[in-house]
């Protein structure tokens, strides 16, 4: 079977001219050429980018979603290769809903009349990976039920066998092999892929961004109903809303298009600065919006999260940037460590202006919060970083956000909408506020500490002591020492004090 596939992904490899990017080295130049002649006959006429999604969706679901992975992969991908493979959308045949209900029972160890009492037997939606059901519980609740295609592993693991063994090539072959990195780009995409074949590692995602936007006046969050759900089996409430793409029947519906564009930019950065966790796919084809004007998110397979450094680097860089104070955006490169320390911050800076001053040329209304990121990270690369996949995701769902937005009100000034959230979150981390709540944060690890810090102390005291006197140090040496044993001491009694206080 691998060899009948790995015979088909050659033959669609070579009919699209794909071979350009496998052939691209100067040691197979020639080869390249041979091959050329022998395939004269090829109609290579449209866009080499354009070949490559068609030649992936040849290839069948596995291939068109690592064709979409690839388009979140930017800062490797050129860029008219990765908007291109932006197009490809899962359009796959549904499996039959006799198999859906049999994946449905073994995963559940129920039969489907106990588990609901309404099953439609039409999916509403079908993709590579996985189909959607729409059903009733029995206490009435409308339900999504979502099932995983049966045998997909065997399938997926043949085609990630051969995937790998393309990189290889493409790393020894091509001219940009190594710079492109395929084979670290393959794997990210087997994690990915078999993130997503464990169902309830999506439901944990939805019930955290559920949790996260409770009550939220801008965004529905579908409630997760454990008792259902299983690796195979995901079951969530059923959500009614109009797709967001799908503008006249917003208007039509009497929804407010500039408060959407505006809750879809605030959702995104109270996600990103807030709560470090954000929804990673929000495409039209995953965002519904509710009669009464809130978002609907759907799919919750990709979600990126973002540690306390990130932030910083994120709102600092964007501060900084939009103050056009282009040394302080160098600095936050070098400090954050993604830039070697031996950058000289004058050669990082003008890189920095010479990409970012042109782009203030345009209204802020029509700068691009994604190209800015997009244009920092090409910097970067030519400064030898390898940049943070976290931040890489982020940059994709932020030009998914804006385009969005843009959609829904030509006239979005992001810049006017996102500032509160950068002004509110660097305050929060700079000064006495951000001191006492990272002091909280850590109150339990200091309440273990602070008992036998003393005992702790003294031992190292002891140990100081003989070492100092094995070596022969001075007495001055070991005064110094004393005085800094005081120091601790009278630095963990503070640290008590405090604590008690706080928690009075």
């Amino acid at each position: 079977m691998r060899l009948s596939r790995l015979i088909k992904i050659v033959r669609v490899v070579f009919g699209y001219g794909l071979d350009e990017f496998l052939l691209g080295h100067a040691r197979v130049r020639g080869l390249g050429k041979l091959i050329q002649a022998l395939l004269s006959g090829r109609d290579l006429s449209a866009p080499r980018a354009e070949r490559l999604r068609l030649a992936l969706q040849e290839l069948g679901p596995i291939f068109v979603k690592f064709g979409q992975v690839l388009s979140t992969r930017r800062d490797l991908m050129p860029l008219d290769l990765a908007d291109e493979l932006a197009k490809l959308q899962d359009d796959v045949p549904p499996f039959a809903a006799a198999t859906a209900v049999a994946v449905i029972e073994a995963g559940l160890g129920r039969k489907l009349d106990v588990l609901f009492t309404e099953f439609e037997q039409t999916p509403v939606a079908s993709a590579s990976v996985a189909q959607v059901h729409k059903a009733r519980l029995h206490n009435g609740q409308l339900v999504a039920v979502k099932v995983l295609r049966p045998d997909i592993l065997p399938v997926i693991e043949s085609d990630l066998a051969l995937m790998r063994i393309m990189a290889v090539l493409l790393e020894k072959l091509s001219a940009d092999g190594k710079r492109l990195r395929p084979r670290e780009v393959v794997a990210e995409f087997d994690r990915y892929l078999h993130d997503e074949l464990n169902l309830m590692h999506e439901a944990a995602n939805a019930s955290q961004l559920r949790r996260n936007f409770l009550n939220s006046p801008q965004l529905l969050v579908p409630e997760v109903f454990y008792d259902f759900c299983a690796r195979d089996v995901f079951v969530m409430e059923w959500m009614d809303g109009i797709p967001v793409g799908r503008i006249d029947e917003l208007l039509a519906a009497g929804m407010d298009l500039k408060k959407l564009s505006r809750f879809g930019v605030e959702i995104f950065f109270t996600q990103v600065f807030r709560d470090g966790f954000f929804h990673a796919d929000m495409h039209p084809g995953n965002i519904l919006v509710a009669a009464d004007n809130r978002y609907i998110a759907l799919d919750f397979g990709i979600v990126g999260t973002l540690s306390d450094s990130d932030k910083q680097y994120l709102a600092i860089n964007f501060l900084a940037f939009f103050n056009r104070d282009y040394h302080r955006v160098a600095t936050a490169h070098i400090e954050s460590g993604w830039v070697p320390k031996n950058t000289r911050v004058e050669e990082l800076e003008a890189a920095v202006r010479t990409v970012c001053e042109p782009i203030f040329n345009k209204p802020l209304s029509q700068i691009s919060f994604g190209q800015v990121l997009l244009g920092l990270f090409e910097t970067s690369r030519r400064f030898n970083v390898e940049i943070q996949p976290q931040l890489v995701l982020l940059q994709k769902t932020l030009l998914n956000i804006e385009g969005l937005g843009r959609q829904l009100d030509p006239d979005l000034d992001l810049w006017q909408t996102a500032m509160p959230f950068l002004e509110r979150w660097m305050k929060e981390q700079i000064g006495w506020r951000g001191m006492l709540r990272n002091l909280k944060k850590e109150a339990p690890q200091w309440a273990a500490l602070l008992p036998v810090l003393p005992r702790k102390l003294g031992e190292l005291l002891d140990q100081n002591h003989a070492e100092l006197l094995m070596a022969g140090y001075s007495g001055l040496m070991w005064e110094q020492k004393k005085r800094n044993w005081w120091l601790a001491v009278i630095a963990a009694l503070l640290a008590g004090l405090l604590l008690t206080w706080w928690f009075k």
